[in-house]
């Protein structure tokens, strides 16, 4: 099974280096960036030498939003899955980001494991459309 290549925008060290054991320890991803705020992360996935499959976002930031990651992401109309990760996943946020682009919307505190599914289902070339993580 090939490994996702997988950026990952989150700006609290502690998370971010969780996820990122957690998802290469359970599912084939490899991650190959990271980024803390929206410049960056924007600046990353918008430059045409940088390519991944899966970008998992947080809403909040270290500076900037995970919105406006989405905004550029989505935009760039490269052939990748954008996922939020988001302690803020509410009905609201949840289909704001649904309308910027994003392919899936998880909660950090209870979705953790319809993520990892979510990874593996990609890793297959599933895309998970039984998933009901996006509704709220």
């Amino acid at each position: 099974m090939p490994q996702l290549k997988t950026y990952i925008v989150e700006d609290s060290p502690v998370i971010r280096e969780s996820l990122i054991a957690t998802l290469e320890e359970l599912v084939p991803v490899k991650v190959i960036g990271t980024a803390e705020d929206e410049s960056t992360a924007v600046q990353w996935l918008t430059a045409p030498q940088n390519h991944a499959d899966l970008v998992i976002v947080d809403i909040f930031l270290k500076a900037g939003s995970g919105l406006g990651v989405l905004r550029s992401a989505h935009s760039s109309h490269s052939r990748r899955s954008l996922v939020v990760l988001s302690n803020y996943a509410t009905a609201d946020m949840r289909r704001k980001c649904l309308e910027l682009g994003a392919d899936r919307v998880f909660d950090k505190s209870n979705e953790i494991d319809a993520l990892i599914t979510y990874c593996g289902h990609l890793a297959e070339g599933r895309t998970g459309d039984t998933d009901t993580a996006t509704l709220a």
